[in-house]
C-alpha cells in the first residue's frame, strides 16, 4: 500500500495530501528527516539503499533518513526512521533545517544526529549494507565517485561539514 504525505509550500506550510509518487512525479514540495549516527570515535554511520528502493537504489545515504508521515512533527519522524531503519533509540539532536530545493529533490529536511555504542542492526527492506566512516573518508569518496551517493546527502553532508565540523 502506497504511502500518503503531506504537499507543503516553500514555507513548510500543509497545503495538501497526496501519494508519495505523485509527489515525487510532479516535484511537490514535502518533508523529510535525516539521521547523522556517530560512533565514540567520531565515524558516520551510513547505509547503502535497498537495491528494492524506487529512488537511488544501492547510493549510500544518511544513517537513516525518511519521509514525514502526515500530522507527524520532524522530531517523531527522525526516531521512528531510527528505530524502523537501524533498530536504535537514541538521543537526537537537531543540528539544521534546510527549505526544500532542488538538491534535497523538493523537500523540507531537518538533519539531526546522535552518538552511539550499539552497533546498528539495519532492516535490510531499507538498507542493503552499512558501516561507519572517518569523515574524511567520506570527504575523498565524494570528490573520487561523488556518483555512488544520493545527490541529497552530497548536500546535507557537504552542509554538515561547513557548519558543524571545526
Amino acid at each position: 500500500m502506497e504511502e500518503y504525505l503531506e504537499i507543503v509550500n516553500e514555507e513548510d506550510r500543509i497545503i495538501g495530501l497526496g501519494k508519495r509518487s505523485f509527489i515525487h512525479k510532479i516535484g511537490a514540495l514535502h518533508r523529510a528527516v535525516h539521521i547523522f549516527v556517530f560512533d565514540l570515535d567520531g565515524r558516520l554511520y551510513l547505509g547503502k539503499r535497498s537495491q528494492n528502493k524506487d529512488t537511488h537504489p544501492l547510493k549510500w545515504v544518511s544513517s537513516a533518513s525518511g519521509h514525514v508521515d502526515p500530522k507527524e512533527t520532524y522530531e517523531k519522524a527522525a526516531y521512528r526512521e531510527l528505530k524502523e531503519e537501524l533498530g536504535l533509540e537514541l538521543p537526537l539532536n537537531k543540528v539544521f533545517k534546510l527549505k526544500a530545493c532542488p538538491q534535497t529533490e523538493g523537500e523540507h529536511v531537518v538533519v539531526y544526529q546522535t552518538i552511539t555504542v550499539f552497533e546498528p542492526f539495519p532492516n535490510r527492506a531499507e538498507i542493503e549494507e552499512g558501516r561507519f566512516f572517518s569523515l574524511e573518508e567520506i570527504s575523498k569518496l565524494l570528490t573520487k565517485s561523488p556518483e555512488i551517493f544520493t545527490p541529497s546527502f552530497r548536500y546535507i553532508f557537504k552542509l554538515y561539514k561547513e557548519r558543524c565540523v571545526e
